[in-house]
């Protein structure tokens, strides 16, 4: 049986050969352990470059991914950062230590409260997780340095492309269907958005709504 060290190390190295390369990023993502974000059979995967079942039909998505969302996102210490579709809690948890302050929508509420549970357990405290339709963002809260979608829509939403900051960046999968969908960083700037294409992905499509399981 492989060791937790071989196994980060695997891990790491699986994230520099995608092109994860942000030592930042890198040292983010060692430190917080995916096996706090998965259940039963799944938390022997948890250092497996894939995607790997949640609550509610939803995934944690592939380390690869997250990282190199992460590393587009270009997140700085000072940075107010929105992230749509809470999940499973980990790429919050990787942006935390990255960030100021990181607001994350999701639209289960049993999401919401397995994801606030872990950021208690690690003593997360620049996190604040919100039942709320993540198409709409978070005005209140407006504007953002960076906001990461972690759900497929066919085309930004106009409702966060307003709610990012003036050299903000936004890094978004788009896509019709789950078989041509692709991950696009968008800075904004004061003639507009400066579009860039990343990786072809494959993620949940941005459902509308809220969904309050009993």
């Amino acid at each position: 049986m492989i060791d937790n060290a071989t196994l980060k190390m695997q891990f790491l190295f699986s994230l520099r050969k995608a092109g994860v390369l942000d030592k930042q990023v890198l040292d983010a993502m060692e430190k917080v352990d995916r096996k706090n974000f998965v259940n039963g059979v799944f938390s022997e995967k948890a250092y497996d470059d894939t995607p790997l079942p949640i609550a509610c039909g939803q995934t944690i998505s592939q380390p690869t991914v997250v990282g190199l969302m992460t590393q587009a996102l270009q997140v700085t210490a000072r940075d107010k950062v929105l992230e749509v579709g809470t999940g499973s809690g980990y790429q919050a948890t990787i942006l935390s230590l990255l960030a100021r302050r990181v607001y994350t929508v999701e639209r289960h509420s049993l999401l919401v409260n397995n994801a606030n549970k872990v950021f208690q357990k690690l003593n997360i405290s620049n996190v604040t997780t919100i039942l709320s339709d993540g198409g709409f963002g978070l005005e209140q809260q407006a504007p953002f340095d960076r906001i990461i979608v972690t759900a497929a829509s066919d085309d930004p939403p106009a409702s966060l492309l307003s709610q990012l900051k003036i050299g903000g960046i936004m890094v978004i999968p788009v896509g019709q269907s789950d078989n041509m969908q692709k991950l696009i960083k968008i800075t904004k700037t004061d003639g507009g958005y400066e579009y860039q294409d990343l990786h072809a992905v494959r993620f949940v499509p941005l459902v509308a709504g809220t969904e309050k399981e009993q």
